[in-house]
């Protein structure tokens, strides 16, 4: 199998990182922070060792400040349910994942007022529309750093640099860069920082993180046993057990500190230059076929290791079906959980197909896809 479809997840992982969830499970064991022997002392000693690696990677000072979470999904809606109260004002992108979009029609229904700032054709940012929006001092902006769709990357910091010019709070879904693009929350003026762990940052599904700065107040989304205060039925106010309830997932954990790791060992640039150099191989092979449309940026300055095109005429979910069938090439196919993009880019009705390489992909596997696609593209080429 050719995997091609790492915007969703990465596969495969780095060897440590399976290693490291089978020794979680088979010799720790135990809770953190929910007990004084020496199991629980090593599991407590992991968890922190995560958010060192995480606070190093994203430039956080206090590795106490970032919270472990489901996923993305689960980050974003902590932000936003735990930020805003109705008579507030959100302002976000015409570019966003359904993490996001749902999150804020959720709340807008409950009272929030949302903005949504328009974005051209390949998915850029207008930027003197969220200036404006912005100048009017919303109680916060989100924004994802790439989309998932086309992989453009936003100008976060120099929104950052508004925000923090108006005293609003910028919230950044990193869902699909963090591992593998620069973030520096304080340089990029982020003061919630949203990621997955199972994307770029190589760790098992069912993982993910919320940074927070210190000058912002998000009340818990849940509450309940945190191992600290155990006198108290009251939730913690301090970080990061003020948000982080329950019985956390101490071998996934484990996993996402071994892909942090991997990343900090390779470096992080490293990781990012080959795939970039795997992207441009891609754009280039596919602009040479005639039926393909590209979406997003015609190289790999300003965007991620994503790519979505069409066949003209031919059917985005049956291309995808064919390239698993026939080819064993994986990659996706459809809306991406992301309608506002599509409605962007005029794909609303199309969808497209996705290709995302990943750090273990290789050249040869980004040729025999662009020659797949060029044998589908050919009159009678899709069955």
């Amino acid at each position: 199998m050719i995997y091609l479809d790492n915007a969703a997840t990465t596969w495969p992982k780095p060897e440590s990182v399976y290693q490291a969830v089978d020794d979680c499970l088979r010799l720790i064991g135990a809770n953190p922070g929910r007990g004084g022997h020496s199991m629980a002392r090593q599991a407590s000693l992991l968890l922190y060792e995560a958010r060192e690696g995480l606070a190093e990677l994203f430039g956080i000072e206090d590795a106490n400040q970032i919270v472990f979470t489901h996923n993305a999904t689960d980050a974003i809606c902590m932000s936003i349910f735990g930020l805003l109260s109705p008579g507030d004002r959100i302002v976000t992108t015409a570019m966003e994942h359904n993490a996001v979009a749902r999150a804020v029609r959720f709340v807008e229904a409950k009272g929030v007022q949302v903005t949504v700032i328009p974005c051209s054709g390949d998915g850029q940012l207008d930027l003197a529309a969220m200036r404006a929006a912005i100048s009017n001092k919303p109680k916060a902006v989100i924004m994802s750093h790439a989309s998932n769709v086309t992989g453009t990357l936003m100008p976060v910091a120099e929104v950052g640099e508004m925000t923090r010019r108006q005293g609003v709070v910028l919230i950044v879904d990193a869902a699909q860069t963090a591992g593998v693009e620069a973030i520096d929350v304080a340089g990029m003026g982020i003061d919630i920082l949203a990621f997955s762990g199972h994307k770029g940052l190589l760790g098992p599904q069912g993982t993910g993180g919320l940074f927070v700065s210190r000058t912002v107040a998000v009340a818990p989304l849940r509450v309940g046993g945190t191992g600290s205060l155990s006198e108290s039925d009251n939730q913690p106010e301090f970080m990061p057990d003020r948000l982080e309830s329950g019985t956390p997932n101490t071998p996934g954990i484990a996993g996402l500190k071994a892909g942090v790791r991997f990343i900090l060992a390779t470096g992080r640039k490293n990781i990012q230059a080959k795939e970039l150099a795997l992207t441009q191989l891609l754009l280039a092979g596919l602009k040479d076929i005639a039926a393909v449309k590209l979406y997003g940026a015609a190289s790999t300055a300003g965007r991620t290791a994503v790519v979505s095109f069409t066949l003209a005429g031919k059917d985005s979910g049956l291309i995808a079906h064919a390239l698993d069938r026939e080819y064993g090439i994986a990659c996706r196919a459809g809306l991406h959980c992301a309608p506002w993009a599509h409605q962007t880019l005029g794909t609303i009705k199309t969808g497209t197909v996705r290709f995302s390489p990943g750090y273990f992909n290789t050249r040869a596997e980004i040729e025999q896809a662009i020659a797949a696609v060029r044998e589908l593209a050919l009159p009678g080429g899709l069955r």
